[in-house]
């Protein structure tokens, strides 16, 4: 007698699909996924996307308009936002090891909309950021080769001033024909990178320290000053003064989590790690190791450097613009080599952002496209190298088409909001789950997970609050665009919908 995997009987939108299911399908021939991960691979897939333009860029701007000195609070608080969903992540990722991070999570959980709508926003988030990153490579790129004799003509180094900005769209393809390579030789050629640009946040912290004038630290938490009034309303104000009268503010506390609204760009990434549980060797030991060190390293480092950075030039003379801050506040204390070695990390280590990015919105696609959500045919894997070459590669030119002839301004707000939004529905899914189905094995359990999950939904609904009306209309119409593309394909095409079906017939 045959065994039957359990399937929802519930034919709604908020059909789920068991977590026996979401394991067995790992199994397909044409969609299995080489495991070849293991924790120091994981740690460093995190440790590699994180640290990013985040700590190169936005620790002077947050400085300058938001913080002062007390941008290591901004960063603490995002941390603890950070690491309340983590715990959560952690429980997911090895209870359902599967490709697919959020949307799987919720899918097993609260239904295949909900699913649904966490995957097409984790597209926005890894698309959208891996393209944002190529043009940032690109722009230091140019700077380094500025004057020699491989400057890149102005025809191809823009999209905005020339015909197309040529070295984003080489590298998104280089770095997409890595990924299909295995991500295992991706994960080897992550460890290099990562370990120059550690090394350049090593030489911040140890050559900064003897530059430090602890002057420069008082106040530590500036006054609270109004905000300018910007004449643009609802959309260029956050969201919690529009709904709560609540006045916007620059430094003070108000200040202080205005920032942490902002910085938490730099902690995105950690929840690649589970977009890999799949291909991890031991799931349920790794992923966890993976997520919470990878974040746990990241926090150390990004406080020591924001308290450099702002004990080592005066808040208040750095230019909020700068896109080198750090190499900025270098130079002026006369160590401009630092500077340089600073500008060359940047540029090798937004490669490798990028291209988890990528690996972390293929493997979303992949689990979409395995339950039909999107078209099969893209999930199936290379015969040689194990990987979902179909959708990498589609991902890979569809990153280099938006970087190359897509003139992009800072997209961090819109990013920030999407990743937010999938922390609150996992740390509500973990909850769900445990009421649902507490006979799972649980090889990593959130400690206090009605406490963690509650206060994580808080912290992360308040951080969203703390962007702009405008970052959540543009939040809203992508969501939008996913529903219809939803009812016009997904759910007609749902193996969860097919299985459920035949079910209730026989």
């Amino acid at each position: 007698m045959s065994y039957r995997l359990p399937v929802s009987r519930d034919t709604g939108l908020f059909r789920t699909k068991s977590v026996e299911q979401s394991i067995a399908d790992t199994d397909d021939p044409e969609t299995r996924l080489r495991k070849d991960l293991g924790a120091l691979d994981l740690t460093v897939f995190g440790v590699g996307v994180v640290i990013g333009a985040g700590i190169f860029v936005l620790t002077g701007t947050v400085a300058a308009t938001n913080s002062g000195p007390a941008l290591a609070l901004s960063f603490a608080i995002a941390a603890v936002a950070c690491g309340l969903a983590a715990l959560c992540y952690a429980e997911f990722a090895s209870t359902v090891p599967v490709a697919g991070s959020a949307y799987t999570f919720s899918y097993a959980t609260l239904g295949e909309l909900v699913a649904w709508i966490i995957g097409w926003d984790l597209v926005l988030e890894f698309t959208i950021g891996a393209a944002a990153l190529s043009t940032s490579f690109s722009g230091y790129l140019q700077q380094l080769l500025a004057g020699t004799p491989f400057e890149v003509p102005t025809a191809l180094a823009s999209a905005e001033d020339g015909l197309l900005n040529l070295p984003a769209v080489v590298i998104a393809l280089v770095v997409a024909g890595l990924l299909v390579r295995g991500t295992k030789f991706s994960s080897r050629f992550n460890q290099v990178v990562v370990a120059i640009k550690l090394a350049a946040v090593a030489a911040v912290i140890v050559i900064g320290i003897s530059l430090v004038d602890p002057s420069n630290w008082v106040p530590f938490i500036p006054e609270s000053q109004p905000v300018a009034e910007s004449g643009g309303g609802f959309r260029d104000l956050p969201l919690i003064t529009s709904l709560l009268g609540v006045e916007p503010a620059v430094f003070g506390l108000g200040g202080v989590i205005a920032g942490a609204a902002i910085v938490f760009f730099a902690f995105i990434g950690f929840d690649v790690v589970a977009t890999t549980a799949e291909e991890a060797k031991n799931p349920q030991r790794d992923v966890p190791i993976g997520i919470l060190g990878s974040l746990a390293i990241v926090t150390v480092l990004y406080i020591a450097v924001s308290l450099v950075v702002t004990g080592v030039q005066d808040y208040r003379d750095i230019d909020p613009d700068d896109a080198a801050p750090l190499a900025t506040a270098f130079s002026a204390a006369g160590v401009s080599w630092v500077g340089d070695v600073i500008s060359v990390a940047a540029c090798i280590g937004l490669v490798v952002v990028a291209m988890i990015l990528m690996l972390g919105q293929s493997r979303v696609a992949f689990a979409m496209a395995r339950d039909g959500l999107l078209p099969r045919s893209i999930a199936k894997v290379h015969p040689r190298y194990g990987t979902p070459s179909r959708i990498t590669l589609t991902t890979g030119v569809v990153v280099a088409v938006i970087a190359g002839f897509v003139p992009l301004s800072t997209l961090a707000d819109l990013v920030n909001i999407g990743t937010l939004f999938a922390f609150v529905l996992v740390s509500i899914g973990v909850v769900v789950l445990r009421r649902t189905r507490p006979d799972l094995p649980r090889s990593f359990r959130t400690p206090l997970a009605p406490v963690v999950a509650t206060l994580s939904v808080l912290m992360c609904l308040y951080l969203m609050l703390n962007l702009t009306g405008e970052t959540w209309e543009r939040f809203g119409l992508w969501m939008a665009l996913g529903v219809v593309v939803y009812f016009v394909y997904g759910r007609r095409h749902s193996r969860l919908g097919r299985r459920t079906a035949e079910a209730d017939a026989g």
